[in-house]
């Protein structure tokens, strides 16, 4: 008999038996004709590490599990990982750039390669962590949101959806995180109070026109100086007895020359500063609205800034040269375009200077500014105005609404009910695309004849280009897949008849598809499959990034010029 150790080890004690229990298979539902039992454990990030919140929920559930299969249940503890598209490829990026390397080197399905690379390697540490814990999950089931079975869930969702006219693309303003390169969520958002400027400036009227009290300009006030360059608009209170002559009227902005008219809303508030506010639609969410409010389509909203949140000329070519390039803020000594606008304005005499209780006067108002970052890029986020894709959340929200107020769903504590329906009754439309390369492809096809096709392969794409419900219908024609549109306008020339299209670059939220979780996992969309039969999100599974591929047929048209992979001919 062996000497019992002095001293209890836990780690060796409970490392060996928890690598007993999953060897010989005690967590998997294996009891035929017994009453299935199941839990869903919410999946954590790919990237991620346990915290306290973790070891709490999941320590719940792993009693809740261990009693029903006490109890004689098939119980089963549904186990998986996040793909976390922005984090997994911010760790990627990171990495490639500690080697002096980056992602733009490679082709898109070169990184994707290197992503899951990264996900066999050193994709695993929280589900180490959730061995050690001690959960009796069933791992020999584990799960992934990138695996076979799962995408083919996320696909038919995106189609289903958007046949219903449920999901579709819009051009609106987004929360764009310059340093990503990504439109985010409102949740992906910080508000940080930052010490900044209130300034006043002096918008010329036009025409000759006056105030009643004799003055020739309106005077707006401002947190962000440099959007005025692509200001549309100045708004007043239909009921502010200051404006109420000069409604419908024109100022003159005095940087860009730009005629912009003087319209009534209520975001104007008479008590407020002037009363006046500039309106700039493509580039802050409250002026979006006031712009549609006053009949200014979301397609003629200017836009003066670039991915980078860089200064870029807009639709009618009225910056100055001396803005074009600049960043949104002074960065590294080099004047950036508030500045610039800032004593632009002052030369022209049209800064309106704050007189402080010494009656010292200064350029602003010094003032704390609630300040939007993205939580993971640290950069300063930019309403900016992009084509995205939508759900039509409000729509979804009615039936889990009613399944509240109906009582087939109840809220424990009945006090949250007020937060419920406040949230769910002003639900806004929800941007499901991001502009990554790690993640779920869009499943739609773009055409150079302006069509926009959503299908669930590229395949069944090139079907409805030529002869679906809404297709062109070529007779002896051709579809071609190229890389991106300036490929497709290179291969037009030599290919006057066939259907040309490329795929939407981006890739979907990843909520989008965490949120079929419980479904995808369990068998969904193929009633007939167990969770087995649907793969362990091996890479050999996902096909190398989700492209169909296929060979190119003798005869195909060469590579368009400037490089990039050969057109694709489909039909």
């Amino acid at each position: 008999m062996s000497e019992l150790p002095k001293t209890f080890d836990p780690a060796e004690i409970e490392s060996r038996w928890y690598a007993h229990w999953e060897e010989k298979g005690l967590f998997r539902p294996d009891r035929p004709g017994a009453e299935p039992w199941t839990i869903v454990n919410p999946p954590p990030n790919v990237t991620g590490s346990l915290h306290v919140g973790h070891a709490l929920d999941n320590t719940l559930q792993d009693i809740l599990v261990r009693y029903e299969r006490l109890r004689g249940k098939d119980a089963l503890w549904v186990v998986g990982t996040d793909h976390a598209g922005i984090a997994t490829q911010m760790v990627v990026e990171r990495q490639m750039a500690a080697r002096q390397d980056k992602r733009t080197n490679y082709s898109r399905e070169d990184f994707v390669e290197k992503v899951w690379d990264w996900k066999r390697e050193s994709g695993g540490e929280i589900t180490r962590q959730l061995r050690r814990l001690g959960c009796s999950m069933d791992w020999a089931n584990e799960r992934f949101t990138m695996d076979a079975g799962f995408s083919k869930a996320v696909l038919k969702v995106f189609v289903d959806l958007y046949n219903q006219g449920l999901l579709y693309r819009d051009k609106r303003l987004v929360n764009w995180d310059p340093g990503l390169g990504t439109a985010i969520s409102d949740l992906e958002v910080e508000t940080q109070e930052v010490r900044g400027s209130f300034w006043h400036f002096r918008y010329p009227l036009a025409d000759g026109e006056r105030l009643p009290d004799g003055r020739d300009h309106i005077v707006v006030a401002t947190t962000r100086p440099e959007t005025m360059l692509a200001d549309m608009a100045v708004a007043v209170n239909a009921a502010d007895p200051r404006y109420q002559s000069v409604i419908g009227k024109f100022i003159e902005q005095p940087i860009t020359g730009r005629r912009i008219p003087i319209i009534a809303d209520d975001h104007a508030d008479p008590e407020l500063g002037s009363g006046a506010v500039k309106i700039t639609p493509g580039h802050d969410f409250n002026d979006f609205e006031v712009g549609k409010r006053a009949g200014i389509k979301a397609a003629d909203m200017l836009n003066m800034f670039d991915a980078k949140a860089k200064v870029v000329q807009t639709a009618d070519g009225l910056v100055p040269a001396e803005f074009i390039g600049l960043a949104r803020f002074k960065t590294d000594g080099v004047v950036g375009a508030r500045e610039l606008v800032v004593a632009r304005m002052k030369e022209l005499g049209c800064l309106v200077p704050f007189t402080d209780k010494e009656g010292v006067e200064h350029d602003a108002e010094p003032r704390t500014i609630q300040t939007p970052f993205g939580d993971r890029s640290g950069v300063v986020i930019e309403p900016w105005l992009t084509d995205q894709w939508y759900v039509d959340a409000a729509t979804l929200a009615k039936p889990a609404i009613e399944a509240v107020r109906s009582g087939a769903i109840e809220i424990v504590p009945k006090s949250w009910e007020k937060t419920f329906f406040n949230w769910m009754e002003n639900i806004q439309p929800w941007c499901v695309s991001r502009q990554l390369w790690w993640g779920h492809r869009i499943p739609a096809w773009f055409t150079d004849h302006g069509r926009v096709i959503v299908a669930g392969s590229e395949a069944e794409a090139a079907v409805l280009a030529v002869g679906g419900k809404s297709g062109l219908d070529l007779e002896g024609g051709s579809v071609l897949n190229v890389e991106d549109e300036s490929a497709a306008k290179e291969l037009r020339q030599t290919n006057p008849d066939a259907v040309i299209m490329w795929q939407d670059p981006d890739v979907l939220d990843t909520w989008f598809s965490s949120a079929l979780w419980p479904f995808a996992t369990l068998g969904w969309p193929d009633d007939n499959s167990s969770p087995s039969l649907l793969g362990e999100g091996d890479h050999a599974q996902h096909g190398g990034g989700g492209r169909a591929t296929g060979s190119i047929p003798a005869g195909a048209p060469p590579p368009p010029a400037g490089g990039g992979p050969p057109p694709k001919k489909i039909l």
